[in-house]
């Protein structure tokens, strides 16, 4: 279906013979916009992997824009939970962004065009005066955004985040909130997350992943119905989402 980004049908993934993910159905479309939520070991990791084709499913199938995941993997910007780096090595804020051409890359160096892709993609977290600073002199939320601008620099049509609150003041979530709700005018966000204290506006549905995977718009789920499908490892969520229109689904 061309009209379908990522489809998943059937999957089953076990680890050490542990099954993790079990009979996972799931559509995302172009434009949508989602939380993948759920309690650690539950499987929001490993369905990530999947989709970014690191991992491969025991059975059934996944599709990103109707190829091997792996093969689409250029489209997919991803942002890991943690960036590890020696604050000792001398990198530059645009030099980290850069990273995000080597896909585009034949040669293995940057040209002046990887360049210009990667101040655009400052720009567009806000950063672009700050390209020449040291990566290790940011802040904790400048740090995050330049991480996104990497994952922008590829030039892909789906963005992963990995739990990008964790390390945040509130005054950073909100601002990476308002850039994410932009961002997704021309990408989807696919945001994973274990504190759910989102925007309202943002986001479309909600994935939630516990060995099997359901769908909600945001709009219906209710505090009673998280703990008692994730108990207290879920901590909070906000309901006064707008629905998606297809409604409620369950897969």
């Amino acid at each position: 279906m061309k009209d379908v980004a990522i489809r998943i049908r059937d999957l089953n993934y076990s680890y050490d013979d542990i099954p993790v993910l079990t009979n996972v159905h799931l559509d995302v479309f172009p434009g949508d916009s989602a939380i993948i939520i759920g309690p650690n070991g539950g499987g929001k990791t490993t369905l990530i992997k999947l989709i970014l084709g690191l991992e491969h499913p025991d059975k059934g199938e996944i599709r990103v824009y109707g190829n091997e995941p792996e093969q689409e993997r250029i489209r997919i910007g991803y942002v890991p939970q943690y960036a590890r780096y020696d604050p000792k090595f001398p990198i530059s804020v645009l030099d980290v962004v850069c990273m995000g051409r080597l896909g585009n890359s034949l040669s293995g160096r940057y040209t002046g065009h990887d360049k210009e892709i990667a101040q655009e993609s400052l720009a567009a977290v806000n950063l672009a005066a700050l390209s020449q600073r040291p990566f290790s002199a940011l802040s904790g939320g400048q740090r995050q955004r330049v991480l996104i601008a990497r994952a922008l620099a590829a030039e892909g049509d789906i963005l992963i985040l990995d739990e990008p609150t964790a390390s945040l003041d509130q005054q950073s979530e909100e601002q990476l909130f308002t850039m994410l709700a932009e961002l997704n005018k021309n990408m989807i966000i696919l945001m994973v997350t274990h504190e759910i204290g989102v925007s309202p506006s943002l986001f479309q549905r909600v994935i939630c992943v516990n060995n099997q995977v359901h769908i909600h718009p945001t709009s219906e789920l209710t505090g009673e119905l998280l703990r008692d499908m994730y108990g207290s490892d879920l901590r909070m969520i906000r309901h006064d989402h707008r629905c998606c229109p297809g409604g409620h689904e369950h897969d």
